[in-house]
């Protein structure tokens, strides 16, 4: 992949935070989110999202000087993908759905959305340590 399109993964990554937080959370009025898992996504963690999204924006130009913090991103990502599963395992999505669209589809998805930059970040890293890009 040429640095260009790495770099627009960059943003891709955090225009999705910073979107599907505004989305899903109905720009954080949506309170059945938070009352869901009130650990990993309160609102806080809400807003903890769309700064890491901030993050892999502003990294988008210059990634290629910090190899260590998209090491950083990657682990961040999966363990949003750990939490994910340990959800899914463990909660009635379904009832997510009856109680607001939203954030059933939030819940649905928000893992697959996060493995699949898991592996962006886990291959730029890649990349990176073996001075391919």
């Amino acid at each position: 992949m040429s640095e260009k399109i790495l770099r627009n993964g960059f943003i891709a990554a955090g225009l999705m935070n910073i979107i599907a937080v505004l989305i899903f959370s109905k720009f954080f009025t949506n309170s059945v989110i938070p009352e869901t898992d009130p650990v990993v996504m309160s609102n806080f963690g809400l807003l903890m999202i769309m700064v890491w999204g901030l993050a892999y924006i502003g990294l988008a130009s210059n990634f290629k000087h910090a190899k260590w913090v998209v090491a950083t991103f990657a682990v961040e990502k999966l363990i949003y993908v750990i939490a994910w599963l340990l959800f899914i395992f463990n909660k009635d999505v379904s009832s997510i759905y009856d109680r607001d669209l939203f954030a059933g589809i939030f819940y649905s998805v928000y893992g697959i959305n996060d493995f699949i930059f898991f592996m962006f970040f886990l291959y730029v890293f890649y990349k990176l340590q073996r001075k391919l890009i």
